[in-house]
């Protein structure tokens, strides 16, 4: 899905937004599986991961955005084109 979302969104920031979705979920689900499978102490370092990981890719994916917009780079509705 982030794949389709990455060729098929029209700006950066609908880009952004696919592939962060895709990859946090993604890789909390299978350390979340790999949890549910192991002994306790892996378990619990595999909890910290996905909680590190859903601290750490909004906020990487914010610092992307933010620095696309500083750069100039507008949002598709800003620059006034439309799908009509």
């Amino acid at each position: 899905m982030a794949t389709i979302g990455l060729l098929r969104l029209p700006d950066v920031y609908n880009r952004l937004h696919a592939t962060t979705k895709c990859d946090t979920l993604g890789a909390g689900l299978v350390l979340l599986s790999l949890a549910l499978q192991s002994e306790a102490a892996v378990a619990i370092r595999l909890a910290l991961l996905i909680i590190f990981i859903l601290i750490t890719n909004p906020t990487a994916a914010h610092v992307i955005a933010r620095s696309a917009y500083v750069t100039g780079i507008r949002p598709l509705i800003d620059r006034g084109e439309t799908d009509d």
